[in-house]
């Protein structure tokens, strides 16, 4: 019996030893209908909401009504933020009586400001006049705006592409190295400024420190002659004009009297800083956030911001929102029991609104590669039988590396997707994947100028002094091979000569080989001690990240017997990723939705797919891993770090699962980068109890210890009258189609064994 005969999806995941599943409570139907009392003199207002459809909850009116000092209201997911934002703005308009040009609400997004800006503008009792004088703005629009008045009439610079080209051309002058990548430049750069520093407080301590300091220095100065401002820079420049003009702080204070932000929980330390400065000395601050949707510390979000807002005002009045709307009660159950498990954070159980016998659904496939051929079959299945629209349905991802496997089997299936992820790289040109492509490239073009290109800074030599070299050679002299220029390219010292000798010797071998042993044959014999002795790429978390993608890369090459198979597939894969930019600008086009869980965040979809629910991957192995330090101090530190990057990830889990509205399914693959890998700690943690088990000690007396019963995957003999089985431990094993018992010599089964 084949494995794929066998049930795939189950309502436990693998391991568990409790049956019980986490379901939400039902929250109560009351409303505003029959809170507020027609006595009440609010009442007009909540009574105009209702006529529009829109009936809040017991929370929600509190939050609404509470106008007056700081007010932190805790929204968990899908719990109504935006509505209680919007019909508190219409308070303060219509019961308040505060003029509409006194009132700031600051969003994160643009898409999210015109969303805010519609429906206040949609209330019933709120004139349009009114609607429009409120000032509805992204960080970003509204300090540039008070730049703007203030004289400054620097062009913006908005475009990644350009900043990186500007910081390529000065590393070309400079001759600095090609491995540096100039977005983690700027990325650094910005989290710097963010969080109140300069580039003075970046480091020194390598040659990497030094040119990334030098590059980050240019980059500055660059602005500053050309007149140019970047996102950055609108926050920097406007905390240093209101710190010092005071007059215009001053003006400031006393026209916006009631200021709330959105989404707080992203909040960074300078834009609480500037959000601080503008609501005192009355303080009427309205935040709203949730710090259990804390994710984006990579981008200077700090989640103590919100948690520690009542130290900040010690006057605080709080209101949680605890009831879901979004999710049925056993996706916001499930969710709970997740994100209860987090120490940092605000005490908070979610209920729910929507009854559902359809629960969480978790798989356990050997491989990524398997997982994909799984949803994309289910997701053909769903849509076949008229349940779901190809539009109802996303798939949401930890890493980029993570969507390779479903990228490729959506493709091949003709399944309509778009891929949401990491600004849309594709994956096979990451830096750390397309160099041991360009190899296998090479190894059957010898002249393949762009291969050639893309490996000479493995080689150690510069890539626009390389190419100008071999190009003049290449018409002086023409050769079969590229790569044979450059032994005679002048100035080059005895490591690259060798460095060079030994690459013309794999480039001849790799046409014999299998895709899979090409690539390892490519990392074994270089390209990972080149990665890992780089010390341009200093960041452990952008190592790791490279070493994953190369892992990746191993396991799609595993499917194709010849390199030009291989080629060929990744330039039709290349083809498909083109085309899908046709679509991205259509939110109505029926297309699964394929993004990282950080791109989910806000969002909501029918179905769910949440892949890669295990050890390694989330959480993902940089927050798994704590280096040994010798040193106390620095263990401590680096334990506290592993603390807050593990909080983090579980947070990660909670959004995306907290995404789902009806259907949720989660994955957990046993095998991914040639590793055996536990279900996710985040998901086995709910569903794991203690069994005592007793045993008499040397003494004799009864004494009670915990085992904890799991589930391991092996090879069954199918004979009846034989017990064999034998455990399966490596990725090799997992893939095997067949084997024969040691015993009997019966053919045995890939199952499950309790040990």
């Amino acid at each position: 019996m084949e494995l794929t005969d066998k049930p795939r999806f189950f309502k436990l995941p693998a391991g568990a030893n409790s049956h019980q599943l986490p379901f939400a409570e039902i929250a109560e139907t009351e409303t505003s209908k029959e809170i507020v009392k027609s006595s009440e003199s609010d009442a007009f207002y909540f009574r105009g909401l209702e006529q529009q459809g829109i009936k809040l909850n017991r929370s929600q009116i509190d939050a609404v009504r509470e106008v007056s000092g700081p007010l932190l209201i805790l929204a968990g997911a899908g719990t109504g933020k935006t509505s209680v934002l919007v019909c508190r703005t219409g308070y303060l308009l219509r019961v308040e009586q505060v003029a509409p040009q006194n009132i700031l609400l600051m969003t994160f997004t643009k898409k999210a400001a015109d969303e805010m800006k519609e429906r206040i503008a949609s209330l019933q009792d709120v004139e349009k006049r009114q609607a429009i004088q409120v000032e509805v703005r992204t960080f970003h629009s509204f300090f540039l705006q008070i730049l703007r008045h203030s004289g400054y009439r620097h062009e913006m610079v908005t475009n990644d592409k350009f900043k990186q080209i500007i910081l390529k051309k000065k590393m070309r002058e400079l001759g600095l190295a090609d491995e540096i990548q100039p977005e983690s430049v700027l990325s650094l750069l910005s989290f710097y400024k963010m969080n109140g520093k300069t580039i003075k407080n970046m480091p020194e301590k390598s040659q990497a420190d030094k040119e990334i300091k030098q590059l980050a220095a240019f980059y500055e100065q660059w602005k500053k002659e050309n007149n140019k401002l970047d996102f950055d820079d609108v926050l920097t420049e406007a905390f240093s004009l209101l710190k010092h003009d005071e007059r215009l702080l001053k003006t400031l204070q006393q026209r916006f009297q009631y200021v709330m932000v959105d989404e707080f929980q992203d909040t960074n330390p300078l834009q609480y800083e500037l959000i601080k400065l503008i609501v005192a000395p009355q303080n009427n601050l309205c935040v709203v956030g949730d710090d259990d949707q804390t994710i984006y510390a990579f981008q200077g979000a700090k989640n103590d911001i919100i948690l520690n807002f009542d130290r900040q005002y010690p006057e605080v009045k709080t209101v949680v929102l605890t009831i879901n709307y979004r999710s049925t009660s056993p996706i916001v159950g499930l969710g709970n029991a997740v994100i209860r498990q987090n120490k940092e954070r605000k005490e908070k159980q979610l209920q729910s609104t929507r009854k559902s016998s359809v629960v969480p659904i978790y798989f356990r496939p050997w491989s990524t590669d398997e997982e994909a051929e799984w949803i994309a079959e289910e997701i053909r299945r769903k849509v076949n039988e008229g349940g779901s629209q190809f539009k109802d349905i996303a798939i949401l991802h930890r890493t980029a590396s993570n969507s390779r496997a479903i990228f490729e089997q959506l493709a091949l299936d003709e399944i309509p997707f778009f891929d949401y992820g990491m600004g849309g790289h594709f994956f096979y040109e990451h830096s750390s994947v397309s160099p041991v492509l360009a190899y296998m490239r090479l190894a059957l073009n010898p002249l393949d100028w762009h291969a050639f290109e893309t490996i000479l800074p493995t080689l150690y030599i510069q890539r626009e002094s390389g190419m100008q070299q071999v190009h003049a050679e290449q018409i002086r002299n023409p050769r079969q091979c590229l790569i044979d220029h450059l032994v005679v390219m002048r100035s080059l010292k005895p490591y690259q000569l060798k460095s060079i000798e030994q690459k013309r010797k794999l480039l001849q071998q790799l046409p014999s080989l299998e895709p899979k042993e090409a690539v390892m044959r490519i990392r074994r014999q270089f390209f990972d001690k080149y990665l890992e002795t780089n010390d341009r790429q200093t960041d452990t978390t952008q190592k790791e990240s490279m070493k994953e993608q190369l892992d990746e890369l191993e396991a799609s090459a595993n499917r194709f017997e010849k390199l030009a198979d291989m080629l060929n597939f990744i330039k039709d894969m290349k083809l498909r990723h083109e085309q899908m930019k046709n679509v991205a600008n259509d939110p109505e086009a029926d297309v699964v939705k394929l993004m990282t869980i950080h791109k989910s965040k806000g969002l909501e979809f029918p179905v769910v797919f949440f892949i890669g629910a295990s050890e390694g991957i989330v959480p993902h192995v940089t927050a798994i891993d704590v280096k040994k330090y010798e040193d106390m101090k620095l263990k401590i530190t680096a334990e506290a770090e592993q603390f807050k990057a593990l909080e983090e990830e579980r947070r990660l889990a909670y959004v995306a699962i907290t995404r789902a509205k009806e259907e949720l399914y989660i994955s957990s693959p046993v095998f991914y980068r040639g590793k055996k890998i536990e279900v996710s700690r985040f998901i086995k943690d709910v569903f794991t109890l203690e069994e005592k088990t007793t045993t008499l000690n040397r003494t004799g007396k009864v004494r009670e210890s915990s085992m904890e019963k799991r589930k391991v995957y092996a090879w069954i003999c199918t004979s009846s009258n034989c017990i064999a089985w034998q455990r399966i431990e490596s990725h090799e094993e997992a893939v095997q189609l067949s084997k024969n018992c040691p015993l009997c010599s019966s053919p045995m089964e890939k199952g499950e064994k309790h040990v």
